[in-house]
């Protein structure tokens, strides 16, 4: 048996592997270009309840000088039910932010109007959902809580969203494992049906081959 005479160490290390191997926000961080007249989306998969928060901009190579009013773009944001969430028109920049009332995966697409010449420009989105979308330096201010406290409650956040993850995998697996079972099931009765018309059809074929024989009276 081990004995420790100052556990804060062993307090701060369990919280610091607890914090690494339980966290699972989804943060989505990207950079891409985007000509002219074309669309680009991006779909990340949200469960219900679920914070998620977004900001995009158009980026600007040329420091200390204004974008040219072409670099705009359009941005939707629309859950796989084809509601909307989101929508800027011909922006330079934007954000977003909803708890997710559906499960499942959410599409954000951006579009460039034409341009003559045409153009390209990049566009800086980043995406968040779940933990890693709550603002901690506005919970940590307001309630003026101290670094451990913090990090407890963002622990609590995660092993929580992790608890709903799993649950929501669960009824995934659930509703996957009835649907091969329905499968299943009408193949069984698909190749029941098969195999009956083909013994059917055979029979038939003996029959009028033997009616045949019988008249030509080669039987």
């Amino acid at each position: 048996m081990m004995i420790c005479s100052n556990p804060k160490p062993l307090l701060h290390l369990s919280l610091l592997l607890l914090s690494l191997l339980f966290s699972s926000p989804r943060i989505e961080s990207l950079r891409f270009d985007l000509q002219s007249s074309h669309t680009k989306c991006i779909s990340e998969e949200i469960k219900s309840n679920s914070m998620t928060v977004g900001k995009y901009s158009v980026v600007n190579h040329n420091d200390g000088y204004p974008l040219p009013d072409s670099h705009r773009v359009t941005v939707r944001v629309t859950s796989s039910y084809g509601n909307n969430y989101h929508y800027g028109e011909k922006v330079q920049q934007g954000g977003f932010a909803f708890v997710a009332v559906e499960a499942g995966d959410y599409m954000t697409c951006f579009w460039a109007a034409d341009a003559n010449p045409s153009t390209t420009m990049t566009v800086d989105f980043e995406w968040k959902t779940g933990v890693a979308a709550k603002d901690w330096s506005n919970v940590a201010k307001k309630g003026q809580v101290d670094v451990m406290e913090l990090e407890l409650k963002k622990l609590y956040e995660t092993v929580s969203s992790i608890h709903d993850e799993m649950f929501y995998l669960r009824e995934r697996e659930e509703e996957m494992q009835e649907l091969n079972r329905t499968t299943n099931t009408r193949m069984f009765w698909l190749s029941l049906l098969s195999l009956i018309v083909c013994l059917s059809v055979a029979g038939l074929q003996l029959w009028h081959l033997k009616s045949f024989f019988e008249k030509k009276k080669l039987i």
